[in-house]
């Protein structure tokens, strides 16, 4: 009897043991399902944003799926640099708020503030594509430079120009250094008549040493353009062109060549002595275009000085 009594005493310690633990448990779960959000919050406070993300990613998991909660998400992984995580969530926000829109522009740009100031091109420029994304129409003050620059060292040029653009509609102050920069993306994406007007710009704004530099790329651009308008047939504009390049000197590799096609230009209008004097020059002239395009110059002369010679066109 007193060991059936003692069987009993121990099933009943069991079971309480058992209870208080399943009760301990439910209350556990029951905290964390309750207190996600405030764990998230002081995580956040607290710069522990990694910590903070879990806790907000719990919440939702959990059907906590308001306004409120996605927009701490959203700001919780734009911190931790997973920014499209973050224009998903703010975008599922925006859809049942629309006012979260400069909510989450402006968190997206502080994070963009704090990547420039890690010198993290690639973090800032998704931070502010995703802002743009979100609200456009944003100012991008303090923020437009460092990004142009950034698309320019990565060779996107394209992407470059707006926010150079951007950048020079804030400045207040001198601003050839950006202008200069407009012009070579310009240039580089093969606009050289808009590079142009930019180098022209900017050219009585730079030192001697640097307008050494613009004088080079208007030299080589303008001859560019004059080939194009000699191939389309414009002979004025062609002119115009290659007598920039001459001008300026500049640059020395291409002198030969602008002196030679300003002559074949020229004795195609029937202006013979204008046409052998610039044939002349690149005979004359040390231009470094080797013997080969003296020798079409003198053969050009000859043809325009003894017609009954012949000659070829270059």
């Amino acid at each position: 009897m007193r060991t059936m009594n003692l069987l009993s005493d121990r099933r009943t310690t069991l079971l309480g043991v058992l209870l208080l633990l399943v009760g301990s448990a439910a209350c556990t779960a029951a905290g964390s399902e309750e207190g996600a959000v405030h764990r998230g919050d002081a995580a956040f406070a607290q710069g522990d944003f990694p910590e903070a993300l879990a806790e907000y990613r719990l919440a939702l998991r959990q059907g906590r799926d308001d306004v409120e909660t996605l927009t701490r998400a959203a700001q919780a992984y734009a911190r931790v640099g997973r920014i499209d995580e973050a224009q998903r969530h703010y975008e599922t926000a925006i859809r049942q708020d629309p006012s979260v829109a400069d909510i989450a522009a402006s968190d997206l740009l502080r994070v963009a503030r704090i990547a420039v100031e890690r010198r993290d091109g690639i973090a800032a420029a998704a931070a502010v594509e995703a802002a743009i994304q979100l609200r456009p129409g944003v100012s991008l003050t303090g923020l437009a430079l460092p990004l142009a620059r950034h698309f320019s060292r990565n060779a996107q040029y394209g992407k470059a120009l707006p926010f150079y653009q951007k950048a020079l509609a804030e400045a207040t102050g001198s601003t050839p250094e950006v202008i200069m920069e407009m012009a070579l993306a310009h240039q580089e994406l093969g606009d050289c008549e808009r590079a142009l007007a930019f180098f022209e710009q900017v050219r009585p704004e730079v030192s001697a040493a640097r307008r050494t530099e613009v004088d080079w790329h208007v030299g080589n651009c303008s001859y560019l353009l004059a080939v194009e308008a000699r191939d389309r047939g414009d002979t004025d504009d062609a002119l115009r062109y290659f007598r920039t390049t001459i001008d300026l000197g500049e640059p020395r590799n291409r002198l030969a060549q602008a002196w030679f096609r300003t002559g074949e230009l020229l004795a195609d209008r029937g202006q013979n002595t204008a046409a052998i004097n610039a044939f002349e020059r690149v005979i004359s002239d040390d231009l470094g275009e080797g013997q080969a395009l003296r020798e079409r110059a003198r053969e050009r002369i000859d043809a325009i000085r003894f017609p009954s010679g012949g000659g070829g066109r270059f």
